[in-house]
């Protein structure tokens, strides 16, 4: 009885130490702070794929960009982000439009076909674009921006996995560098103002 007790207390404090080094790992803030953004290395070109053939930031050189990382199976966090940026969008000037594009970065390339990135993207707005590559293009990506992701296999499931992934909205500036952060929380009219600072 001493040994089975014994057992579950060490597999309670595994279960929470393992919670907690998941809580740090995913947090919004994790890999720098607001004040270090002029001397970050966080950032920079990639290429991936969207519906319509191959896309790298630098085709938005002279644009801002609104970038996310998530996946279409997402239940909460990518739906709410997402659509927030939608909201904001219809705070922003008509003429400036034009001058902002989102960007939406799958780490499921394994259910988030092209075809399936498009018709999701193109719920919240015309000018919304999924990105997709192998795992390895992501990985390469997702590294770049100091972002995280893992896969939790869910048993007995039909989805059979879910995706933990960090809720960064990274705004980048017409320069093509990170210029700041947002979170899955922050409100159309958080993000509609920091967009507004950069048009």
């Amino acid at each position: 009885m001493k040994k089975n007790r014994k057992m579950f207390i060490a597999l309670l404090a595994s279960l929470f130490l393992a919670g907690i080094a998941t809580s740090v790992l995913l947090q919004p803030n994790s890999g720098g702070d607001k004040s270090s953004f002029g001397q970050s290395t966080l950032g920079g070109d990639f290429s991936l794929r969207s519906i319509s053939g191959e896309v790298k930031l630098s085709d938005f050189s002279g644009k801002v960009v609104l970038l996310f990382f998530g996946y279409t199976n997402c239940p909460d966090i990518c739906p709410i982000t997402l659509a927030n940026v939608s909201r904001a969008m219809k705070q922003i000037e008509p003429r400036k439009l034009p001058e902002l594009q989102t960007l939406f970065i799958s780490v499921d390339p394994k259910r988030d076909t092209l075809e399936h990135l498009d018709n999701y993207t193109k719920f919240f707005g015309e000018n919304f674009i999924g990105l997709t590559g192998s795992k390895k293009e992501i990985d390469k990506v997702v590294r770049q921006y100091g972002a995280v992701y893992r896969i939790v296999e869910l048993e007995d499931s039909a989805i059979e996995y879910s995706v933990d992934h960090s809720t960064r909205l990274y705004l980048i500036d017409r320069d093509g560098q990170i210029a700041d952060y947002l979170y899955h929380n922050s409100t159309p009219e958080e993000i509609a103002d920091k967009v507004n600072l950069l048009l």
